[in-house]
């Protein structure tokens, strides 16, 4: 696998070909999974879970110092590079209300909605940035098992605290507290409208990969039901914290939130016209043949951003 330099985010780490004979030797335990591939390029079958957890620990110790990455079997284990794109869009946006600059440190508070098992949105902006960040979750499998990333690695316990949501419809209620500021939230939503859509969704995933027809109904890939599906989907899932978020106006610099569809677009900026955000972004990603975007908004307008940062 390749990843595509002219896509990815300029301060990415991984804008280059894995580098599998240095990684092997960061993590030894990945060379079972790595072999040459039809153009004779060391690869891993991607539609291998746990081939895809091994190239991430391996990636994780060797550019971020994380050690002790695992997740309980089941759970989402996401590509890294990315998420770390998400990580480097967020530093800019929040670089466009400090006269360019990059604000770094445990002052600067994100809010993950949806920290899942993995952590790795704040895995990243922690070792990159030194941010301190609250991930939230509604499960207490997933929260434990950020926090046993968390214990083994020191410089992480001060910059990652997770709180679990008791309520699952609830997005930001119980979580931020009246008196909390955060300078951004972030979240990756449920895609998917079912788990039926969520299966063959993964079918075709692994079709691509290997190019070759499957009757699999396993979730290759790993998700729990929450990661991957929720009723009405994606756009669904935004929509509601868009209206939640209006709620917290006052409680966060900038709401984000990553949206996969692109015919979803019109919903979402109808919902924030109608909760009147005073400044709305759009900001577009790729990875091969992937393309997403962030849509971030704010309650703020340019002066009070731009005074954020001096407060």
């Amino acid at each position: 696998m390749i990843n595509d330099t002219k896509t990815l985010h300029p301060r990415n780490l991984h804008n280059n070909r894995y580098d599998f004979p240095t990684l092997i030797k960061t993590k030894p335990q990945l060379q079972e999974f790595v072999k040459a591939n039809k153009y004779g390029d060391l690869s891993i079958d991607f539609a291998n879970p746990q081939a895809v957890i091994a190239l991430n620990q391996a990636l994780l110790a060797h550019f971020y110092a994380i050690e002790n990455y695992t997740i309980p079997n089941g759970y989402l284990c996401p590509p890294i590079p990315g998420r770390a794109d998400y990580i480097h869009h967020i530093a800019d946006l929040l670089a466009s209300c400090n006269n360019g600059i990059i604000p770094k440190g445990k002052a600067i508070k994100g809010l993950d909605v949806g920290i899942g098992a993995n952590g790795i949105y704040a895995i990243i902006g922690a070792s990159v940035y030194d941010w301190y960040f609250v991930g939230s979750d509604i499960e207490v499998e997933a929260i434990k098992s950020v926090e046993n990333i968390v214990n083994s690695n020191d410089f992480l316990k001060e910059k990652i605290e997770c709180k679990l949501q008791s309520k699952p419809e609830n997005i930001f209620a119980n979580i931020i507290n009246k008196e909390d500021i955060y300078d951004f939230t972030l979240c990756n939503p449920p895609f998917h409208k079912s788990l039926k859509d969520a299966t063959e969704g993964n079918k075709r995933k692994v079709q691509n990969l290997t190019k070759q027809k499957t009757a699999k109904s396993a979730l290759n890939f790993g998700g729990k039901n929450n990661e991957l599906w929720c009723k009405g989907g994606e756009v669904t899932f935004i929509k509601n914290m868009i209206k939640e978020s209006l709620e917290f106006k006052n409680n966060s610099l900038w709401f984000t939130t990553l949206v996969s569809k692109k015919e979803n677009l019109p919903f979402i900026y109808k919902t924030l016209e109608d909760i009147k955000a005073v400044e709305i972004k759009t900001i577009d990603m790729s990875q091969g043949q992937k393309i997403t975007r962030i849509v971030a908004w704010t309650f703020f307008n340019k002066q009070e951003q731009n005074s954020w940062f001096k407060n």
